[in-house]
Formats: C-alpha cells, structure tokens, sequence
C-alpha cells in the first residue's frame, strides 16, 4: 500500500501527436551537447527528453574564440553552431543514445529552407528521434537561423518545407530578438509546427576595458541564464495565449522552482540550458521537485497544474 502523502504524480506531457514524455523536462539544444557526455552524471532516460545540440547537413566550424564569457546571472556564447554533421551523428552519436533509453529530440539548421528540409529528410528515415526541433534563432551565425526567425512570412516557409520532407513532430524555437514574438509564433503554428519552444538567447556583447577590445570574436553573443529568466517568462506566457500548440519554456531555469513557474503560466514543458554547466545533474533534480511539489499541493497528475495561474480580477477562491 502506498502511504498517504506518497503517491504518485503522473508527470507525463504530450507535445504532439505521438510525441508524450514522460516527465516536463528536457535539456535544452547547445548546452547538453549530443546527449552522451552528460550520461556519467545521469541517466538519460530519466529525462522526458534531451535535445541535440545543432545539427546541419555538413560539419560546421563555429566560430574562431573567445567564444563564451561569463556575465552576471548568466553567460554570453557565440559558438556559431559548431557539430559534427548529419551524417556523423547518426554514425557516432544516435546508437548510443537509443541503447541509453533516451528520448531524442534532433536540433536543426541550415542556411536556407532547402538545407532544412533535406535534414528533416534524412532524419525521417531513422529510429530512435522521436522529434526535430527546428533552430531559426540563433543569433550567432552568419546565415541561416535568425533571419529566418525574424520575418513570419519566411519562419512559416521553412516550417512549410520541412514539414512536407517529414512526419515526426515539430518543435520550433523562437527567438526574442523580434518586436512581437507572437506574429512569429502563429505563423510557424498554422505552418505546420506541432509544438513551439522559446525563448532562444538575447543578443549581448561584452568589452574589455584594459584592451577596449569586444571579448567575443563574434563581437556579440547569446545571453543565457538566470538573468533573463523574466523575459522568458513574459515571452512563453504571451505565446501561450495567442497560439493553440504546445509551448516549451525555456530560459534561466535552475531550480524545480524556476521550472514550477513556467508551468504555471502554460508551457507544457521546459528546457534546461546553461545551468546544465554549473551543475550537470540539474535536469533530474529538477523532474524530483516538481513531482515533490506537486504531491505536496494535492495533485495527482500535472495537467491540473499547467496554466493554473490566477490572474487579478478572475475572481476569489
């Protein structure tokens, strides 16, 4: 007998047709890298997913260094999207985290549409991703990514032509570098995109005053962590409202609490990015109190959490 107090929550989420997880955390693209070198501190299938990092048609370089510099309550990156390429990852990388047990969601970018969907092509045909995350938000790449994920006309056009190469699920990441993230939201949603994540990073830059030289090669970077944990929120919250698919919150989680609170105001999951670096077995502890919360607060699954935020004037309990 279970002892009052104890039972189980059920944690599970679904994200899209045939795509439910387990639990609401995944590790976010970037700061998990292919998944494995995060397996000595945890075990993987305990995620409800873990996410790639980006993965293009052929290997990318990435940018020349500095590439990070740390900020208060956070970091700037400009690591340009360095991977392996397609082709290696699916030799090297996809096999080990199949017999991981993981839940494999492939982050993807190209230069333009063709590029992603010739992707969404050749991960179609393989075992073991159960959804593409599509990147048209990185700031810190030359071409591609951004400039697709800040006109609503084009982000829907790529969504367009990947979805027709592919049926796995959709999950498009969205940048806050816009005036309005919700004209892109509901683009990429009536293009296609069974599901949308945000937020990406904000552009940043960093001096040096000894050298009055840019730290970053790049000039300028990504700001992730807890720093913009406010404008994430403000960001999954104003999306959720105009767009009716699931919506992933990400940006400066790092507690169950932080985590707790896109919920709250309707994601039906999160990601987990920088804090990935200052504590590698953050996303489990994360997955343990949010089940502890929500036990404590009489829930028996957590559908009766996501979107429960009072609002002032909506009446009193």
């Amino acid at each position: 007998m279970v002892k009052k107090g104890k039972a189980k929550v059920d944690l599970q989420v679904q994200l899209a047709p045939g795509l439910v997880l387990k639990n609401p955390v995944i590790s976010a693209s970037g700061t998990f890298g292919y998944g494995r070198e995060y397996a000595p501190y945890l075990d993987l299938a305990r995620l409800g997913a873990l996410v790639t990092k980006g993965i293009s048609l052929r290997p990318q370089r990435g940018n020349d260094p500095v590439r990070i510099v740390e900020t208060p309550c956070g970091m700037l990156n400009a690591i340009g999207l360095e991977n392996i390429g397609v082709e290696a990852f699916l030799a090297r990388e996809l096999p080990g985290l199949r017999a991981a047990g993981a839940t494999v969601i492939v982050n993807i970018f190209g230069q333009s549409p063709a590029d992603y969907a010739a992707l969404a092509a050749i991960l179609e045909r393989e075992t073991g991703i159960a959804a593409l995350e599509i990147n048209i938000s990185c700031p810190n790449v030359k071409a591609g990514g951004l400039q697709f994920g800040t006109d609503p006309k084009m982000a829907a056009e790529l969504v367009a032509a990947v979805r027709r190469e592919t049926s796995l699920p959709l999950i498009t990441k969205l940048t806050p570098n816009v005036t309005d993230i919700t004209d892109i939201a509901r683009a990429v949603a009536a293009a296609g995109s069974d599901c949308l994540s945000l937020i990406n990073t904000l552009t940043g830059m960093a001096v040096d005053l000894r050298t009055r030289k840019p730290v970053l090669a790049n000039l300028t970077g990504g700001l992730s962590g807890p720093a913009i944990k406010p404008v994430a929120l403000r960001a999954v919250y104003q999306v959720v409202q105009a767009v009716n698919v699931p919506v992933i919150g990400i940006g400066g989680i790092a507690s169950a609490t932080d985590a707790l609170e896109f919920l709250l105001v309707g994601a039906a999951a999160i990601q987990i990015g920088t804090c990935n670096f200052v504590n590698p077995a953050i996303t489990v502890e994360v997955v343990e109190g949010i089940e502890k919360y929500l036990r404590e607060q009489g829930c028996t699954g957590i559908g009766e959490f996501i979107g429960s935020l009072r609002l002032p004037g909506a009446g009193r309990d």
